[in-house]
């Protein structure tokens, strides 16, 4: 059995900063699609490590690494634990893969927003996506769905 870590907002789970979800039926069909052949462990490292829902939004300050939220508070401690708490996870059911929100200062695998808010992306990993990759788990943003399935299908 293959075990897949998932952000949870990408499930519809209500757990994004401003207490929405970032659900996605494309992830939706292919998790239903991989039934009995994978199990799906919902992670959401923000909330984990202590954030509220809501919080302010935040972002990666690029110049030290620091997660600042745009209310000016460092939030680097709950964001450096939340990702501690879903690699255990990971580590406790076998996960290989995981599928992560795009762009979020935790899961964001192939770029991050750049520290002013301006909405712009710059390349980079949240503190979540950069763990789980130091340990060898490959990461999928939701816009490669496909090539997870492929993966999935094919026990890679």
């Amino acid at each position: 059995m293959l075990h897949v870590l998932v952000s949870a907002c990408l499930t519809g789970a209500n757990c994004k900063y401003n207490g929405g979800n970032n659900r996605n039926e494309e992830l939706l069909s292919v998790m239903e699609r991989l039934k009995g052949k994978a199990e799906f462990h919902l992670i959401c490292p923000e909330q984990m490590g202590g954030l509220p829902i809501p919080h302010p939004a935040s972002e990666i300050r690029p110049s030290d690494h620091a997660v600042i939220g745009k209310d000016g508070r460092d939030v680097t401690a709950e964001f450096l634990l939340g990702a501690d708490i879903a690699l255990r996870t990971a580590k406790k059911y076998g996960c290989t893969m995981a599928v992560l929100k795009e762009r979020s200062p935790s899961c964001g695998s192939s770029g991050i927003y750049d520290g002013t808010f301006s909405g712009r992306v710059i390349p980079g990993m949240g503190k979540t996506a950069g763990l789980l990759a130091e340990q060898g788990i490959r990461l999928f943003g939701e816009s490669q769905l496909e090539e997870f399935l492929k993966a999935a299908e094919n026990g890679e």
